[in-house]
């Protein structure tokens, strides 16, 4: 089976119901106080920067996808619930800001005027409660998270970003939330966890754990490392992010080489070419690009046997041009976004979270790139 065939199955966002919701609206029409506040905060950089991405993004399809997957204020009962698209975009200044707490983040929104134009909330009310932003992500799983991915890969697409000409797959370990622990004490706590959870099945109510259990021992380096992974695949020429995924630490990188490829895809057509250093330089993994017709940029590396010619050793030095990329986006989340270190201590948030900050990387970068084409054609 190709990747055109696995690729068909894949669930589309085109087909979005159209159900009734149940949220707080707000007066968009703004009052005399409102105007005057505008007009105070209308030169600073970072309105300007917010205005610049509600310009460039196409928010209505976004805000369909999370009202239909949002299981929050589909009821006429009780009190209306934040508009989602309200709640993702604080979550997204959270990324760009480098914000480190939820209570944090409901701080800052109260406090700067373009937070709040930016998230459409009135300059007279409050931030929701950092307790609604963090029950936003629980309540938005992944699955929800990746078809607003998707549909902002394919904005991109239409602005001229192309994302078939070839990928970087690469993958950094993230380090726990948690203080290392070693492997038999490791072993216990799971256990433990697994016990206590066998004794309140009966209750329905989840297990809330603040050690990191999720997470395990690497080597990176000669040095040690606990912690999960973070497997990314980025289109080469515009340098966005395709896909990302997250394991224990101790998955091995090239057992996610196929599965990053198959979740970078986006469209009908497949890449071109994939790239990848020297640890992805296994026989499947060659195969498995050979068999879909995809071009071969993995790097070679010397076997036990036979040490590298001079033209394997200068193809390396070509593919080490072409997928810096992904290293570039290693580098600007870890310091910007504190991608480095988890937030959460289970995989399926620490997924969500490095999805929201690959979104958010996104979108600084494209917003970047066309003021830059404004530039050029202005001179």
């Amino acid at each position: 089976m190709t990747l055109v065939d696995i690729y068909g199955s894949f669930p589309s966002n085109s087909c979005l119901k159209e159900i009734d919701m149940s949220f707080k609206e707000y007066d968009q029409k703004p009052t005399f106080l409102d105007m005057e506040i505008q007009r105070a905060v209308s030169h600073p950089r970072n309105k300007q920067s917010l205005s610049e991405i509600d310009a460039t993004i196409n928010w209505e399809p976004i805000k369909k996808i999370v009202e239909e997957n949002y299981p929050v204020g589909q009821s006429e009962l009780g009190n209306k619930a934040y508009p989602p698209l309200m709640l993702m975009k604080a979550v997204l200044l959270q990324k760009w800001y480098g914000i480190k707490s939820d209570p944090e983040l409901e701080t800052q929104i109260n406090d700067r005027f373009s937070f709040k134009v930016f998230i459409g909330l009135p300059f007279s009310e409050p931030s929701p409660d950092h307790s609604i932003i963090c029950r936003f992500r629980e309540r938005t799983g992944k699955e929800t998270l990746e078809k607003v991915h998707h549909e902002l890969l394919n904005q991109f697409d239409t602005l001229g970003f192309a994302i078939e000409s070839g990928m970087a797959v690469d993958a950094r370990v993230v380090k726990s939330a948690s203080r290392p622990v070693s492997d038999r004490k490791l072993k216990e706590l799971r256990e433990k966890r697994k016990s206590k959870a066998q004794m309140r099945k009966k209750t329905q109510r989840a297990m809330r754990f603040q050690r990191d259990l999720e997470s395990d021992w690497t080597v990176k380096h000669n040095k040690p490392l606990f912690g999960m992974k973070e497997h990314a695949a980025i289109d080469v020429e515009s340098g966005l992010v395709l896909s990302t995924h997250m394991t224990r630490a101790s998955e091995h990188d090239t057992k996610y080489f196929s599965y990053a490829v198959i979740k970078g895809i986006h469209g009908k057509k497949l890449p071109k070419k994939v790239y990848a250093d020297k640890g992805y330089c296994g026989e499947p993994n060659r195969d498995f690009l050979s068999m879909n017709g995809i071009g071969d940029g993995i790097m070679r590396k010397n076997q036990i046997n036979a040490s590298l010619t001079e033209q394997e050793i200068q193809r390396n030095k070509e593919i080490s041009k072409v997928r810096y990329k992904i290293e570039q986006y290693f580098g600007i989340t870890h310091k910007y976004h504190g991608a480095g270190k988890a937030r959460f201590t289970t995989i399926v948030k620490e997924h969500w979270d490095h999805l929201c900050g690959a979104m958010a990387f996104n979108i600084k970068r494209v917003v970047l790139n066309l003021r830059k084409r404004q530039m050029l054609a202005a001179t």
